[in-house]
């Protein structure tokens, strides 16, 4: 019928026009207008008219909202210039990653929620869960590991080595200064399989080692510990066995609170025996080399323990290779180290620097360096959860805190006000005069085709002037300069930018000369940094 149609066709314009307020008032007088127009029963008028005022009612009448332009909670935006810092320090870690024979993969952002839950202790609470759209229930990931052991145990892989960087999620309370964000990179590098004892855990502590001298952030130290020498260390204190897993996420935090505060928590949270709380803060109060495992075996008390001596054992393997590699020297045995997670079964390690200000504290409150930039450990029984027949796949891996490191060196960058390159560009084609601007497109075109990272200006006639201070504002190694006389005389002019040296070659020739002053230019470049 007539009105029904109009009615439908007004209620779908006022829902895509969100204008109800005017269009409300002017239709509603139309219906009432023209009712001797329709042939319906005056009750359907009356319904369509509700259902508009219904519709005014749930959209309100005021202004539309303004959105409030930020970036949520946890999160930032990168410029081109952050963005240049972090494509170059991704490049040193993945290069060392290569270099040491990793392949890579790539999971999903979001994983089944039962996947995730159950595998990270007391920070299973900082997990994003997903709102339930009628199908799977999924969370955001909480680290690469956990998807990484999914996906060993689904694809019945027992053996590789990859290294993985993504970005994960925590709903954790942020600090932005201090690099941790609830969304995030991070840089995995894990090898699975069966393989002899600590081998290949004294490669990810190598690798490290590597990954942190490449980059230069400064002084470090690797500590290194195991997870049943905590669990032997809490036994012989005489911490009932279902507790050694809380009781290890509290030690955990000595790396950011002093003693003291640990050992509350440990007795008023925990309910812990005060007696048995400082027989832990007793032992995890050592920290050294070779001299701490000789030390240790010559506690009868502990080596009684099983857990404990076959912890020690493998530490003692662990240093002696880590000697052969050459890092014996960044690593420190710390028996205070713990890392809650509750997948780790072996060796823990953790990588902090030394010229940041002190947080992990001793039980005699002795601070330590803090800024932990790396953390990893083994995880033997990870991957057998997933499957069905539990069958186990030994696995060592270690993350870079990524973040971290990014907020370190952009830090340093600013104290020395470095001006960080966003584009690798390495010549500028620009135009003396007029109309120049097909002969500009011509010169790209043969330095693009000789694979010269090359730009131009996008106007047919840009101010010369204009045109050398973009390429001294961007660091642009060399400019090519075109103008009639040269077209005439089939050459160009080739100018160095930080020094306004000119070389004139012909056309033909071009391509060498730029290639030899940019080798030149470069060689220049690392010997100044190299002296400075």
């Amino acid at each position: 019928m007539l009105y029904v149609e109009f009615a439908n066709m007004l209620l779908r314009y006022v829902v895509s026009t969100n204008c109800l307020p005017r269009l409300i008032k002017r239709n509603t007088g139309v219906i009432l207008q023209h009712r001797h127009l329709c042939t319906v029963h005056h009750g359907q008028i009356q319904d369509e008219v509700a259902k508009l005022l219904e519709l005014k009612t749930q959209l309100g009448d005021g202004p539309p909202q303004k959105f409030i332009l930020k970036c949520p909670k946890g999160t930032r935006d990168f410029d081109p210039q952050q963005m240049a810092v972090r494509e170059a320090v991704f490049h040193k870690i993945i290069s060392c990653f290569k270099r040491h024979g990793a392949e890579t993969i790539d999971t999903p952002v979001f994983e089944l929620k039962d996947v995730l839950t159950g595998k990270y202790g007391e920070d299973s609470k900082l997990i994003y869960d997903l709102a339930d759209q009628g199908g799977e229930i999924l969370s955001l990931r909480y680290d690469l590991t956990v998807p990484f052991a999914r996906y060993l145990a689904m694809n019945k892989i027992t053996n590789i080595k990859r290294y993985h960087i993504a970005k994960v999620y925590r709903r954790d309370n942020p600090s932005l200064t201090k690099g941790r964000f609830r969304e995030f990179y991070q840089c995995d590098f894990d090898i699975a399989g069966q393989y002899d004892p600590m081998m290949p855990d004294a490669e990810c502590v190598k690798m490290v080692a590597e990954i942190l001298s490449a980059l230069e952030l400064g002084d470090y130290v690797i500590k290194v510990n195991h997870r049943q020498l905590l669990d032997g260390m809490f036994q012989v204190s005489g911490v009932p066995e279902v507790k050694f897993r809380t009781i290890c996420s509290s030690v955990d935090k000595l790396d950011k609170s002093p003693w003291a505060e640990v050992r509350a928590e440990m007795i008023d949270e925990k309910g812990l025996d005060p007696d048995v709380a400082d027989r832990i803060g007793e032992l995890v109060k050592h920290s050294g080399s070779l001299e701490l495992v000789k030390a240790l075996e010559g506690d009868p008390t502990l080596m009684k323990n099983k857990r404990f001596s076959a912890g020690l054992a493998d530490m003692k393997l662990l240093l002696r290779y880590c000697e052969l590699y050459g890092v014996l020297n960044k690593v420190l045995f710390d028996l205070s180290l713990a890392r809650g997670l509750d997948y780790y079964t072996g060796v823990i390690f953790e990588a902090v620097l030394h010229d940041l200000p002190p947080a992990r504290s001793s039980p005699d409150n002795e601070p330590g360096g803090i800024g932990s930039i790396a953390g990893g450990g083994r995880y033997d029984e990870l991957v057998g959860l997933f499957d069905p027949k539990n069958r186990k796949v030994p696995c060592v891996g270690v993350s870079v805190g990524i973040e971290r490191i990014f907020a370190i060196i952009e830090s340093k960058l600013n104290m020395v006000k470095v001006k960080q390159r966003a584009t690798e560009t390495e010549v500028y084609v620009a135009a003396a005069q007029k109309n120049l601007h097909e002969e500009r497109m011509r010169l790209c075109t043969m330095l693009w085709d000789a694979d010269i990272k090359t730009e131009q200006p996008y106007k047919q006639s840009p101010k010369l002037l204009a045109q050398l201070q973009y390429c001294e504002e961007r660091q642009i190694p060399l400019a090519v300069l075109i103008g009639q006389s040269e077209l005439e005389g089939g050459i160009v002019k080739i100018r160095i930018v930080s020094t306004r040296e000119e070389f004139v070659v012909s056309r033909d020739k071009m391509i060498d000369e730029v290639r030899r002053l940019l080798r030149e230019v470069s060689e220049k470049t690392i010997s100044k940094t190299t002296t400075s």
